[in-house]
């Protein structure tokens, strides 16, 4: 496997200051975020069943990560912080976990946090949020009061793929900031937005934000029964059609191969429109796929040889696909470099080649990886969900559950197999410390965002 190195600069400008390169040429940006899509369910990264030549054709036009990691096991957590390219920890502990469509719905991503979208926006960029929200859940919470100039989508952590109503019987698909229903697949009404959106925009540099609901429960291909309707509660209903619970996976399948077919429109349109090599596309997952849920469902996703699910801290949770293509300035190869939701926004300016006038992302730019192959700098990684956290430094990863302390070496046990704590100690200790530090921070600087 090719090797290729990355390049870490932590402090990077949001509101952009002028410069040479990209900057007076700025590229226009493509960011689809996959939901719940597990590290082994792309034909690009092993998986035999799944068909997905869109998406292993934009691996092979760009660079494939096979340490990618999301900043949460969960949809909220790295929504937030791939948006704003510092740890979600930081806007408090209601961020660790999925916003609560009936306890937190006054409540969303806090207005004084800047966005990649009014990053872009002040440097002119049109701006769009075609899909998944789950950063709160009405105005003012909603995308276009955090830079995005259009939005259409669901604002909730999940809704039925054919009529969009969330799980406690709520219309759920926006225009703006009005509820607007129309019918069809999700996936496909999201693509329809994102073709027409590139056409509108193409004499002008845009921002596309793409995540889709696929492939979240309720799993629903496109040939699969609508299941919710207005005014039911879904809570305890929540998975949709499925004959054979023990079987999940012909219907993930036929969601995966609906994004797929997404993505392949997207890339399609931009070629069409000879917009390709003024684009960059980030394509990756919000965290982990389910493997099991609950008592009864079964063979749902795939994390290819890493322990664990969403929700969990083991790499399975937050291991995820990325692919990143830019024709003509990124050269294809494969990456085994570590890298992490909050380096996508860093990551976008500095493809813009912007001068650095802020210094507080948590997330390094890896262009210089992706455009030189210049070396990472060192770094820990930190992970946090309620009563489970982890920290990873090099090929050493300490997981906490519970009260419960686990330290595996990733070079050597990928699949985190055998606990080394008891031979490790010092190592262990260390670890631990480096966490304690990092969350007293993630707690002040919550904190002080309260009392902004």
């Amino acid at each position: 496997m090719k090797q290729l190195f990355i390049y870490g600069i932590i402090s990077v400008a949001v509101f952009l200051a002028p410069a040479s390169g990209a900057e007076s040429n700025p590229p226009n940006i493509v960011l689809i975020v996959a939901d719940d899509l597990g590290y082994g369910d792309l034909g690009c990264y092993g998986n035999k069943e799944n068909k997905t030549p869109a998406i292993d054709s934009l691996a092979d036009s760009g660079v494939l990560f096979t340490d990618f990691h999301s900043s949460g096991p969960m949809c909220t957590p790295t929504r937030a912080s791939l948006l704003t390219g510092r740890y979600q920890q930081r806007l408090g502990p209601e961020f660790d976990g999925a916003l609560s469509g009936k306890t937190q719905r006054s409540t969303g991503l806090p207005h004084g946090t800047v966005t990649i979208a009014e990053a872009l926006k002040e440097k002119g960029y049109a701006t769009a949020c075609y899909g998944k929200w789950h950063l709160g859940y009405e105005p003012p919470w909603l995308p276009p009061s955090h830079g995005f100039d259009e939005f259409r989508g669901l604002a909730s952590g999940d809704g039925d793929h054919h009529t969009q109503i969330d799980r406690s019987g709520n219309e759920d698909w926006w225009n703006g900031e009005s509820i607007a229903m129309e019918k069809g697949y999700t996936a496909d009404l999201l693509t329809k937005y994102s073709l027409d959106f590139i056409q509108r925009n193409q004499d002008r540099p845009f921002f596309l934000y793409l995540p889709h609901l696929a492939i979240h429960f309720p799993w629903q291909g496109p040939d699969d029964p609508p299941h919710r309707q207005k005014g039911k509660d879904y809570s305890k209903d929540k998975w949709g059609v499925i004959p054979d619970p023990g079987n999940v996976s012909p219907h993930v399948k036929g969601m995966i191969e609906s994004l797929d077919q997404s993505v392949g429109a997207v890339v399609s349109s931009l070629e069409k429109l000879g917009l390709r090599e003024d684009t960059l596309v980030i394509f990756t997952s919000d965290n982990g796929g389910y493997l099991t849920y609950g008592k009864n469902f079964r063979n749902i996703s795939s994390n290819g040889p890493f322990r664990g699910q969403k929700t969990e801290i083991y790499e399975g949770g937050h291991r995820v696909p990325t692919i990143i293509s830019w024709p003509g300035k990124i050269s294809p190869g494969v990456s085994d470099e570590t890298a992490h939701s909050n380096d996508i926004f860093p990551t976008i300016l500095g493809a813009l080649n912007a001068e650095n006038t802020w210094e507080d992302f948590d997330g390094y730019d890896l262009f210089p990886h992706l455009e030189n192959q210049t070396p990472l700098a060192d770094r820990m990684l930190f992970w946090r969900m309620r009563d489970r956290s982890a920290v990873r430094d090099g090929k050493w990863k300490l997981c906490g559950i519970g009260k419960r302390l686990e330290l595996y070496d990733l070079e050597s046990d990928p699949g985190e197999t055998k606990d080394l704590s008891e031979e490790n100690p010092e190592i262990l200790s260390r670890l631990l410390e480096s966490w304690e530090d990092w969350n007293k921070k993630m707690a002040r600087s919550a904190e002080a965002l309260r009392a902004e």
